[in-house]
């Protein structure tokens, strides 16, 4: 690890506390990795307390022309939070206060630190949640889950959480701090900065504190599982539920092998089949079972086995836990994993899991498909052996085969997860050149230094 100029440490040590400015290798070490498995090391991390910090630390950076990277909890699967090009990380963990919360409102006021399921439990005494709800939440951050614009299963009834921010302050790469947006769910006042910001995985801005946009918990929730002769079908039903009034508040899919895991692994007695859906609605309880009977009446196919109720909240609590348990599950099976989140509109899913399907079948591999199909994002798992270098290299041609798959059906390379480093290069698909370079021209004045995250979402 190469260590910081003597005196961009002296002026570090002006602005944090010796506890709250890691120098030492070792201490920096569970900085330098995320969720995806990548490892580059910080020269340094700081652990601000309050946003005049975080300006003056980014002022400090632009003048030593020091890399900054931003990090939540590191749960991100793409190398977003990587410090590939050293610098300094600045790790949020320490301002994870819930500033406000105003229940008329309907608002939260937080700081980027605050853990989605600690938020999550404190608005819960309110009748309110805050929607994102991504597998991670009980352990990642709300400025992570804002970095990568962070969805979930409910996410198709309640949107990501670009669609659940009403304000951000945030530090550009200058080291002004800027104020985007009102706590108001209505406002047409100038450029919607705040939606910029929103996925932009801390290459334009560091998010100090964020409005949050909260939603009634409802009255009522119920599951319907519903078991398909294939995934053809299962797509088809998907799409019928997605055309017509009822929005379900979750639309979740599981493979063969993903059912067949849930059977053996997590003990769910489930008939054997080629596909399943969970299909959740929520609502009053005079609206809900108008709502779930319509929600089975479209589900019911001519590739439909079968469709049942959840019988109580156990078995509802069992079936979501199993399928939140599958990534994880999924390393069981195979020593290596590539885990993307395409998203195609949802009329084009079934065209996508046909080609998913095929490319298997062309490279030999094993590819593994869940997801949130209500949103078309379905989660494509193409497994391998890493100890192979030949399946490693079929992995990676399935990989740009599904991308360029994604893109021909109209879709996009992420529905949540985001770029960082993992797909930056594929960019120039999924993007024309002149989109590109707007986006530079937009990374290059609010970050002219280029200190912010480099390396991360846009192409060399």
């Amino acid at each position: 690890m190469n260590t910081l100029d003597k005196k961009l440490q002296q002026a570090l040590l002006q602005i944090f506390s010796a506890d709250s400015c890691l120098l030492d290798a070792a201490e920096c070490l569970a900085y330098g990795y995320d969720n995806s498995r990548q490892l580059a090391m910080p020269q340094a991390v700081v652990l601000p307390d309050t946003k005049e910090q975080v300006q003056a630390l980014v002022q400090l950076c632009r003048e030593y022309k020091t890399p900054l990277v931003a990090r939540g909890r590191g749960t991100n699967t793409t190398g977003a939070s990587v410090p590939i090009a050293g610098g300094i990380i600045v790790s949020f963990e320490r301002m994870n206060r819930i500033v406000e919360i105003r229940a008329g409102d309907r608002v939260a006021i937080v700081e980027p630190g605050v853990l989605n399921g600690d938020l999550q439990s404190a608005l819960k005494s309110f009748g309110l949640f805050w929607p994102p709800d991504p597998t991670s939440a009980a352990y990642s951050s709300i400025g992570g889950n804002l970095a990568c614009n962070a969805g979930g299963p409910r996410a198709v009834k309640y949107g990501a959480s670009r669609d659940n921010v009403l304000a951000i302050t945030a530090i550009t790469g200058t080291g002004t701090m800027i104020q985007c947006g009102a706590a108001v769910t209505k406002s047409s006042s100038g450029y919607d900065l705040s939606r910029l910001l929103i996925g932009s995985e801390g290459t334009l801005g560091l998010i100090v504190e964020a409005s949050l946009k909260l939603s009634a918990i409802p009255a009522e929730r119920q599951i319907l599982r519903a078991l398909y002769r294939d995934v053809e079908s299962a797509a088809q039903a998907v799409a019928g539920i997605m055309s017509q009034p009822v929005i379900p508040s979750m639309l979740e899919f599981l493979d063969d092998e993903c059912v067949r895991l849930v059977r053996e692994q997590a003990g769910i007695e489930l008939t054997p089949c080629g596909a399943m859906l969970i299909i959740e609605a929520d609502g009053d309880i005079d609206t809900l079972p108008y709502a779930l009977s319509t929600l089975e009446k479209v589900a019911r196919n001519e590739g439909c086995i079968e469709i049942r109720s959840a019988r109580n909240a156990d078995e509802i609590n069992e079936l979501l836990a199993a399928r939140k348990a599958l990534s994880p599950l999924l390393r069981t099976i195979s020593s290596g994993k590539i885990n993307e989140d395409v998203v195609v509109p949802v009329s084009r899913v079934p065209a996508l899991c046909r080609q998913v399907a095929s490319i298997a079948a062309e490279h030999a591999l094993k590819i593994v498909c869940f997801g949130h199909i209500g949103n078309g994002n379905v989660h494509v798992n193409i497994l391998y052996d890493k100890q192979s270098p030949d399946e490693s290299e079929r992995a990676k041609s399935a990989m740009l085969q599904v991308f360029t798959c994604t893109i021909g059906l109209g879709g996009q390379l992420s529905g949540e997860h985001g770029i960082g480093i993992a797909k930056r290069d594929f960019m120039t698909q999924a993007h024309t050149a002149p989109t590109l370079a707007l986006m530079r021209d937009i990374k290059n004045i609010m970050d002219p230094s280029g200190i912010l995250n480099p390396g991360k979402v846009l192409p060399p």
